[in-house]
C-alpha cells in the first residue's frame, strides 16, 4: 500500500510559480513511477508529468514542456512539481498518483493523493 499526500498549491498571479510536493509513504516507492495529474472544471483529467523513482527519467505533457519539472527527494520519499510561468487556463486540482513498475500507454494509476488546487489569476 501506497499513501500519497500533496501540498504546495494555492493562488497565484499568471507568470508566477508555485512548487508540489507528493509526500509517498509505503514499502515499494523504488519500484514506483509517480506522476502529476491536474483536472480544471469541466475536463478531462491529463497527465503533466510523471517520474520513475528508481532511475530518475521523467516525461511531461507538451503543454508544460520547458515550463515545470518533476523531481524526486529519495531521502524525503517526496516528489516535487516546480511550475513556471503559469498561465491562468492552468488553474485546476493538481492530483499526485502512482503505480508500481514503468509506466506504459493505458496503464492505470493505483494510488490517488486527495488534491491541492491551484488557482492563476489573471
Amino acid at each position: 500500500q501506497v499513501q500519497l499526500v500533496e501540498s504546495g498549491g494555492g493562488l497565484v498571479q499568471a507568470g508566477g510559480s508555485l512548487r508540489l510536493s507528493c509526500a509517498a509513504s509505503g514499502r515499494t516507492l523504488s519500484r514506483l513511477t509517480m506522476g502529476w495529474f491536474r483536472q480544471a472544471p469541466g475536463k478531462e483529467r491529463e497527465l503533466v508529468a510523471r517520474i520513475s523513482w528508481s532511475d530518475g527519467s521523467t516525461n511531461y505533457a507538451d503543454s508544460v514542456k520547458g515550463r515545470f519539472t518533476i523531481s524526486r527527494d529519495n531521502a524525503k520519499s517526496t516528489v516535487y512539481l516546480q511550475m513556471n510561468s503559469l498561465k491562468p487556463e492552468e488553474t485546476a486540482v493538481y492530483y499526485c498518483a502512482a503505480h508500481l513498475g514503468r509506466w506504459y500507454p493505458g496503464r492505470l494509476w493505483d494510488y490517488w493523493g486527495q488534491g491541492t488546487q491551484v488557482t492563476v489569476s489573471s
